[in-house]
């Protein structure tokens, strides 16, 4: 496998909207769901002064590259779903701001060992925490048809859905689709318009089942409030419509449902906890565009803990 620096691992998405929107207290403590790179890290840390600290979390292995010589700095090498637990373990019961980039770093796309590109040769594997037993191939080769039907309906919002699952169970028992080759070409007849895009959707809905992404997703957001001082903040950067969504509807509602929980009278039942900073998503500017085609989708979401009733 190739090395490669923190510049070319991943450029940081709307890196000083997400500064902006943390508002570092330069004595704070900040936690960094998704080092990756460490783009945001790095430009958290320059915030800093010698009494600030920040926490990072990544659960693959190939961030280690990445992480600054700084003591201010602590790595965590574990899926952010853990927030909580991990802070504790380090000492840290509340912070002042959080942060998660959920976007898959262009580095993880650009390695063919790692399955997550249609462009390659690899396995189908797709595991953002090498140490999980669990790849897409395994999904593939032992989902039942009505799960892949759902799953690639739900996540990927493929429009053949059943019909690709359908094919699949009955390809899988004297073909191999453990290669990305072979599942594309295994799978050409039922490809439906650009066949770039849609197996786009239909690894899309793969790596999201096999990293339990929304899963992790609804854990970390459910411990933010818990974990914010009053005033501190949380910058959520999220790459589809799912994510965004569940982000959207927590950040107002505390809840991850489209309706309101509220009483017969039409008043919700639940305490908001946090206030929405941005009513309508940041999206990355014509500049960012044009030097991270990858950016395009982003959608950048702030939320404030709100302090407690006196």
């Amino acid at each position: 496998m190739t090395t490669s620096s923190p510049s070319d691992y991943h450029v940081p998405v709307m890196l000083q909207e997400t500064l902006d929107g943390l508002q570092i207290q330069p004595e704070g403590i900040y936690v960094d769901c998704t080092f990756g790179g460490g783009g945001h890290s790095k430009g958290i840390l320059e915030k800093l002064s010698g009494k600030g600290r920040l926490l990072a979390f990544d659960q693959d292995s190939d961030a280690r590259r990445n992480l600054p010589d700084d003591a201010r700095f602590t790595f965590l090498p574990h899926n952010f779903r853990h927030i909580g637990r991990f802070l504790r373990l380090h000492n840290v019961s509340h912070v002042h701001g959080i942060l998660a980039d959920l976007g898959v770093s262009s580095h993880q796309f650009n390695q063919p060992d790692r399955g997550f590109s249609t462009r390659f040769e690899g396995d189908l594997d797709m595991r953002m925490d090498q140490r999980q037993a669990l790849a897409a191939f395994d999904l593939v080769n032992t989902y039942s048809e009505q799960q892949l039907h759902k799953l690639f309906e739900q996540y990927g919002e493929v429009t053949n859905a059943k019909t690709l699952a359908r094919t699949i169970v009955e390809l899988r028992r004297s073909v191999s689709l453990k290669t990305i080759p072979n599942f594309k070409a295994a799978l050409a007849s039922v490809v439906k318009g650009n066949p770039n895009k849609y197996f786009a959707q239909v690894f899309q809905a793969l790596r999201i089942e096999v990293n339990d992404e929304l899963g992790a997703l609804k854990e970390m957001l459910q411990q933010v409030p818990g974990l914010l001082l009053p005033g501190g903040r949380v910058v959520l950067i999220t790459f589809h419509s799912l994510e965004d969504r569940l982000v959207k509807n927590f950040f107002k509602k505390g809840s991850f449902e489209e309706e309101d929980q509220s009483d017969p009278f039409g008043k919700s039942t639940v305490t908001p906890l946090l206030k929405t900073i941005t009513k309508k998503p940041i999206i990355p500017g014509d500049k960012e565009l044009k030097e991270n085609p990858r950016a395009r989708s982003a959608k950048l979401r702030v939320a404030e803990r709100i302090p407690p009733a006196p």
